[in-house]
């Protein structure tokens, strides 16, 4: 067995502890017990704060050989359409990309992640990492009921790939409220379990609440550039995200991602028709694609599960959930360190039901992340501006 103790362990699920320290056995945690029970010589000392394995709520590992290929600000439609254009690359390119990616994250203290696919790129390497992955395929008809059946087949090859492996998960979930027809909606509902988590991209930008509210805006315009038409959508004069609380019974989990524009009421009525409601925040890929982020006081105030996420390389510098921690202390001060961990972590680990991961707690799986470099401020809560993480070898 091995023993460590730090300043601080952050849990996930309490406040911190003090003069304790982890019963570490065979890289899982097997107990927690008072520091001084023990004999000092035996007890390693983590110059550092403790925090459990971070979980990346939503990413888009696939896509890690477009780093720095488009520019920041650009607004969503403009970052979308870019994508497209942009996506191509050679094989070997693609993957060495995606192996660099996922051994960053695993070395940045990631246990686990949320990953929109839309192929099946990523499969050899998901199935290889130590990382855990939920694998999200995503799905979208743009809004055409006739490329439904066409975009069922397109998507189904990659989820069987992704299905071969154990320590993983794997569904089809809709890809955003703007980019899926009734009848697709439809298809993922009855092709899913009641316990799968059901991911889509939410209310990141003006135009798609615009396109619910009132049936105007630029999606039209969207869509033209694709040779597509959205004459025949009737608008249902609600935002953005009824059109998919209206269309998943009641109690399903639903991971709602970016939310940039999401309201108080918005989010209150999400939790009154499902309490297993997760609201994902990219802050890094909001303010590169939108230069915007979500108004984090309604969360709180409505007491939202929130998880992190990082978004892809397309929208990022880093896959670093302790990045995103910091934008989000760096612009919204009022956010305890005490309330990132548990979204960084517990939270995160509860929407992609990987129960055993994001809590420091006897029986748990979860890994070991040190973080350095930190201020104490005067009221106790830490400041991680200049702060660094590192996984600790348990």
């Amino acid at each position: 067995m091995k023993f460590i103790t730090a300043e601080r362990i952050y849990t996930g699920n309490t406040s911190y502890l003090q003069d304790k320290a982890l019963v570490l056995d065979n890289g899982a945690i097997h107990d927690i017990v008072d520091l001084d029970t023990l004999d000092q010589s035996i007890v390693q000392r983590i110059d550092g704060i403790i925090v459990p394995g971070f979980i990346n709520a939503h990413c888009h590992l696939e896509l890690s050989h477009m780093l720095g290929k488009l520019e920041t600000g650009t607004g969503l439609l403009s970052f979308i359409g870019n994508v497209v254009k942009q996506r191509g690359a050679t094989e070997e390119e693609i993957q060495d990309a995606i192996y660099n990616a996922d051994k960053e994250m695993y070395e940045n203290g990631i246990d686990a992640v949320g990953d929109i696919s839309n192929v099946a790129d990523t499969a050899k390497y998901k199935s290889e990492s130590p990382i855990r992955y939920y694998t999200f395929v995503e799905i979208f008809d743009f809004m055409q009921a006739h490329m439904t059946q066409a975009s069922i087949e397109q998507y189904g090859a990659p989820i069987k790939q992704f299905s071969l492996s154990n320590k993983n998960k794997s569904n089809f979930v809709p890809h955003a409220p703007y980019s899926v027809s009734q009848e697709l909606l439809d298809y993922i509902a009855k092709n899913t379990d009641q316990n799968d988590t059901i991911s889509i991209h939410n209310q990141e930008t003006p135009p798609e609440n615009e396109l619910f509210l009132s049936g105007t805006g630029p999606f039209h315009d969207f869509y033209k550039s694709f040779d597509l038409s959205l004459d025949h959508f009737e608008a249902p004069h609600k935002s953005a995200i009824h059109y998919i609380l209206d269309n998943f019974a009641a109690g399903r989990k639903m991971l709602f991602v970016h939310n940039t524009l999401s309201t108080k009421e918005d989010i209150l009525d999400a939790i009154n028709i499902t309490k297993e409601c997760y609201w994902a925040s990219c802050p890094n890929a909001n303010l590169y694609i939108e230069n915007r982020l979500p108004d984090y006081r309604s969360f709180m105030e409505t007491n939202a599960k929130v998880c992190i996420g990082t978004d892809s390389l397309t929208s990022n510098w880093q896959l670093d959930i302790l990045e995103e921690m910091k934008t989000i202390q760096k612009y919204n001060s009022y956010v305890s360190f005490e309330t990132l961990i548990t979204w960084a972590c517990k939270n995160g680990a509860e929407a992609l039901g990987f129960e055993d991961l994001g809590k420091i707690k006897p029986g748990s799986k979860a890994g070991l992340v040190k973080i350095s470099d930190y201020k104490i401020k005067s009221d106790g809560d830490v400041d991680i501006q200049s702060s660094s993480s590192t996984r600790i070898n348990i």
